[in-house]
């Protein structure tokens, strides 16, 4: 999902250029010069020593219980290394398999251009055209073109299906059909909605278009040629290791947690490893090319992918950064409720990023800050003594709770005093009085479809508790004292008006 809740994020032809695409040579990317540092203290490096400290010192201060990382420059692994341990007890390395979520995006975009090199997709024509099972309860669906699934513009979104709440399937067929009874949340090319399903569809036409299963035509024609021979891709979390077993963050402490099963086929279904993610950063620095020297997929194909729509930040699987936010990058983000990942791209420099750890979602954005603290590495500063957002907000939320509780025993302590002074007002009145006292209970239960108006993401409490624990305790919390309030002054009151009399004061 995502994260986030995530996040939402931020997307051209191939044609005849494609094929002279793949003759051209990916041109030598030389490694950034490292700005030095003032003289008080130790110049910052992006090298495995620097690495290695600035993770294992952000573990400490954050009890992050485990993640891997991979850094490349150019054609280059800098560092790929484990740190930590699993939620099983095993230590992390370089060779420990994770779920990278999202990132998966940008693999299956790589396996759709794959068919374009070859003449077998056409980015501009109707999905239809390649995909005949795929069809909607909205005719402008007939207009989404494979482009648009990739760089999410076909006008599907969580607010017409909300496919993280409903019914998960168990193949990319049936992902497909359950898109039938869906309609389209706008016409197709005209908004950005970040939607699962669009990665479901175009991995259900690689497969049709294939002739194969999607994991494996993504063993043969991707991982396997770019030698991420530790990779797979899986149709869901159960099938992923120890069925994604992670962790969540609350109030600065870390739980482990399990994966609820999510369909992942296409979406965010792949499993690899820190040295195999710097073999896929290598190979999107170097156009196409693997970090052995072969090209699998043209250097057109890849730039595609990486280049948005006029007017956009998404492209197909990454997001370019707005400008002022640092130096130029592509990225994208991948989120479970028990992990999180992140890659990042810094074209000017040729370095390549990814960080999975395993904490979830909002309540552990570890994988974030700790790429952002990379980044800087990257630049030649240093990171700073950086921690989760939650680590932040968490305390703040606590803070209110307490405070929730505090003012709400009196409310309750004095229910038939508050009675006594209502009783010569209108009725109307001392309900209206009342209202406010309603609102958090509003707020509880509305609190999933806020989150889904805020985010374009739909969520339910269930989900949202696993999201970000805090919030919830807070918000259930803050409505069970308001309720526990009005019942005592409903009470008071009703006791108050049948005698004719005040109560006693309190």
């Amino acid at each position: 999902m995502q994260r986030t809740l995530l996040r939402g994020a931020r997307r051209r032809a191939a044609g005849l250029a494609a094929a002279l695409g793949i003759l051209l040579a990916s041109p030598a990317v030389s490694p950034p010069a490292l700005a030095a540092l003032p003289a008080d203290g130790p110049a910052a490096r992006l090298d495995p020593a620097s690495i290695d400290r600035f993770v294992e010192d952000y573990r400490k201060r954050t009890g992050l219980p485990g993640a891997v990382v991979a850094v490349t420059r150019g054609g280059g692994t800098v560092h790929a290394a484990g740190y930590g341990r699993t939620a099983s007890g095993e230590d992390m390395t370089a060779r420990t398999p994770v779920p990278i979520a999202s990132l998966s995006k940008s693999m299956t975009a790589l396996a759709v251009m794959r068919l374009v090199d070859e003449g077998r997709v056409d980015l501009d024509r109707p999905v239809r055209h390649h995909l005949p099972e795929f069809a909607m309860a909205d005719p402008r669906a007939e207009e989404i073109t494979v482009r648009q699934l990739l760089n999410q513009t076909s006008g599907m979104a969580d607010s017409a299906h909300p496919e993280m709440t409903l019914p998960h399937p168990r193949t990319l067929a049936g992902a497909v059909a359950a898109l039938r009874g869906a309609r389209l949340a706008d016409a197709p090319g005209s908004r950005w909605n970040y939607h699962n399903p669009n990665y479901f569809v175009s991995a259900r036409l690689v497969e049709v278009v294939a002739g194969q299963p999607f994991a494996r035509y993504m063993a043969d024609r991707v991982f396997r040629p770019l030698g991420m021979t530790h990779t797979r891709s899986v149709a869901s979390t159960d099938e992923m290791p120890d069925r994604a077993r992670g962790h969540v963050r609350a109030y600065g402490k870390v739980f482990r947690a399990s994966q609820p099963r999510w369909f992942a086929a296409g979406g965010h279904g792949v499993v690899t490893t820190a040295s195999d993610l710097a073999r896929w950063l290598i190979a999107q620095h170097n156009r196409g090319v693997s970090a052995d020297g072969r090209r699998v997929v043209s250097a057109r194909g890849v730039e595609t992918t990486h280049t948005p729509p006029p007017g956009r930040d998404y492209a197909m699987g990454w997001s370019r950064g707005a400008p002022g936010e640092g130096p130029r990058q592509l990225r994208h983000s991948g989120e479970l409720l028990t992990h999180n990942a992140v890659q990042i791209l810094l074209p000017d420099s040729g370095i390549g990023i990814a960080v999975v750890t395993n904490t979830g979602m909002v309540s552990g954005d570890d994988s974030s800050v700790i790429a952002r603290g990379l980044v800087d590495l990257a630049r030649g500063e240093n990171p700073g003594a950086v921690k989760p957002f939650s680590m932040t907000a968490d305390p703040v939320l606590a803070a209110l709770t307490l405070l929730a509780v505090a003012l709400g025993v009196p409310g309750v302590v004095r229910a038939r005093r508050w009675a006594g002074r209502a009783v010569d007002r209108p009725l109307w009145r001392t309900v209206l009085r009342s209202l406010p006292y309603a609102l958090p209970v509003l707020l509880l239960v509305l609190l999933g479809d806020l989150v889904g108006l805020l985010t374009n993401r739909a969520a339910d409490l269930a989900l949202l508790a696993r999201l970000w624990p805090a919030l919830v305790v807070w918000s259930a919390v803050t409505a069970a004292v308001c309720a526990v309030v009005l019942v005592a002054r409903g009470a008071a009151v009703f006791h108050v008006r049948r005698r004719g009399r005040p109560g006693p004061a309190a």
